[in-house]
């Protein structure tokens, strides 16, 4: 063979199918940097403290606020190419909104002013403005309002709400045994045993200890009552006064979270505000039509339903897949469930939320009522949407990915394993508990996040199964019963689609939308991360037992 025909051994050659592969991961590994920075730039928006700028127009407007965006105007018959700004102004109450779009061409002077505060509030959102003076809680006028001397007033004030809610609780706890005793008595005045001689009896002696119980707790609650109003008038003096433009008002010292002087921070400054806004955002719950505050309730319910569904889901599918693999002879009906496994795989989610609705809400929910809970009816108890049933129907929707998984993970198993354990004389049932599941179970765990990673991200089932805009309370407190599978949940991609898709101020829930986003990505991968790190412990731990 000549020497031109030679081809070297161990250099594989490029052909157009290697080529197409490494194009095409090249190409999946781009998409996924963008996306990640997509929504990284735009959530930093959220949690970084941005400068505050002051433009002053040519027609004597003054707009104060953060930028937000630039876009690029093309020329037309009437206006030249120009640029505009999108700057958020806050004030909501005096202007109506909160963002304002200015044409560069208008702007004749800008500013950076040291003086301007933002002020975060828990209504009416962000307010822009320069501090002329505040009240403390004892009435006293500050002429001079600096971070050192506001921080104490804000504090007294955070001290005499926590104050409140705490004396506001103390009142709902004593009134609750009443609450109970009155349902009681409403439910029994509903029952055919009201009509009978014992039946008024009962219904007399329950009314006898509501009296008794009022009288008791009356000067208690006299007390609180004194209490909360007194903290009520102290926190009406306090307020800071603050100037947008021409315009002052008086904002209560109550309703304000914080207060930033964000033209005088320095770069660590802004990465240690920027790290703690972003806890607070995990810890705290949404506000003003979930375009401010934080995502805690949705964040708890998405992972609260994801360990329901996983309780669910995971027996289920580890059961079918042993008995299909194990147990199972090849004939008809197994492959009828092989074909029944496949085709509950490629259900739209949308199907299978109306089959939760259908099935486990109207069905086992309005029996469980109409069984345990009918002194309530006609309002149920199980049969609304909760995060059970949310959950079991996710279980469902992700049950065939671990079916698969778990098959092939028990299918990879030698079957001279088998065949050992059995013939040094352990049962079918001790070698598959001891030696093929062991072996498979790296093929568990994959099953177990994809359900995740696709649980997490559905939305069209939950919103038929009990997800809710804003949920009042979270499915697990502490108090006795602890745990409430029957109430309804909020979810974070609920909660993402709400905010981008429902909100009345789309460009307020802009950022909200994008740091939400953030957070669950991040969630997943935490969740992926540490089961790909216990399967491969599994792993490594069955390659010591073979060795």
């Amino acid at each position: 063979m000549r020497s031109s025909e030679t081809i070297a051994v161990g250099r594989p050659r490029v052909g157009p199918g290697l080529l197409a592969t490494a194009l095409a991961t090249v190409l999946v590994l781009a998409l996924l940097a963008v996306l990640l920075w997509i929504v990284g730039v735009n959530a930093l928006r959220w949690f970084w403290p941005s400068p505050v700028w002051q433009f002053t127009l040519y027609d004597g407007r003054v707009v104060t606020g953060e930028v937000v965006d630039r876009q690029y105007l093309p020329t037309d018959q009437t206006r030249p190419a120009d640029y505009r700004v999108l700057v958020k102004t806050g004030n909501r109450e005096i202007t109506g909104h909160d963002h304002l779009w200015v044409r560069e061409s208008e702007i004749s002077e800008i500013q950076k002013p040291r003086e301007v505060v933002r002020i975060t509030r828990t209504s009416f959102g962000t307010a822009y403005g320069r501090i002329l003076r505040a009240r403390d809680c004892d009435g006293q006028t500050l002429d001079s309002v600096d971070a050192e001397t506001l921080e104490p007033l804000l504090g007294e004030a955070s001290e005499l709400l926590d104050r409140s809610a705490d004396l506001r609780g103390t009142a709902d706890r004593l009134r609750r045994p009443i609450s109970r005793l009155e349902l009681g008595a409403a439910t029994l005045r509903r029952s055919d045993h009201a009509r009978t001689a014992a039946g008024n009896r009962e219904v007399e002696e329950i009314q006898r200890r509501i009296e008794h119980r009022s009288r008791r707790i009356a000067p208690q609650l006299e007390a609180l009552a004194d209490e909360l109003r007194a903290i009520d008038e102290r926190l009406s003096r306090a307020s800071l006064v603050v100037a947008s433009g021409d315009v002052e008002r008086e904002i209560p010292l109550a309703g304000i979270l914080e207060v930033q002087w964000p033209n005088t921070m320095s770069p660590l400054h802004r990465a240690a505000i920027c790290g703690r806004n972003f806890g607070r955002f995990l810890v705290d719950p949404p506000r003003e039509a979930n375009t401010e505050g934080g995502i805690f309730p949705a964040l708890f319910g998405t992972v609260f339903m994801v360990l329901l569904m996983s309780l669910a889901v995971m027996p289920l599918g580890v059961l079918t897949a042993v008995y299909m693999t194990e147990y199972a002879s090849d004939g008809i009906p197994l492959k009828i469930a092989h074909q029944a496994i496949n085709n509950l795989a490629g259900v739209p989610s949308i199907v299978i939320g109306i089959f939760g609705l259908t099935f486990f809400v109207y069905g086992i929910g309005g029996g469980i009522d109409r069984v345990f809970f009918a002194e309530s009816l006609p309002t149920p108890t199980f049969g609304t949407g909760g995060i059970l049933w949310a959950s079991l129907t996710l279980a469902l929707l992700t049950v065939p990915v671990v079916v698969v998984a778990t098959r092939e993970g028990l299918v990879s198993v030698p079957r001279e394993r088998r065949e050992g354990a059995m013939a040094l004389g352990a049962t079918r049932w001790q070698t598959l508990r001891r030696i093929v599941l062991p072996a498979a179970m790296p093929g568990v765990l994959t099953g177990l996040i994809l359900a995740i990673g696709r649980a997490v991200g559905e939305v069209a089932p939950l919103m038929l199964t009990g997800v809710v805009k804003l949920a009042p309370s979270l499915p697990l407190e502490g108090s006795p019963p602890f745990v409430h599978l029957e109430r309804k949940f909020m979810h974070l991609g609920y909660f993402i689609y709400d905010v981008s898709m429902q909100s009345p101020n789309v460009e307020a829930a802009k950022p909200m939308a994008f740091a939400a986003t953030l957070v669950l990505l991040g969630l997943v991968l935490v969740i992926n991360l540490a089961a790909i790190i216990i399967r491969r412990r599994l792993r490594l731990a069955y390659r010591v037992m073979e060795i």
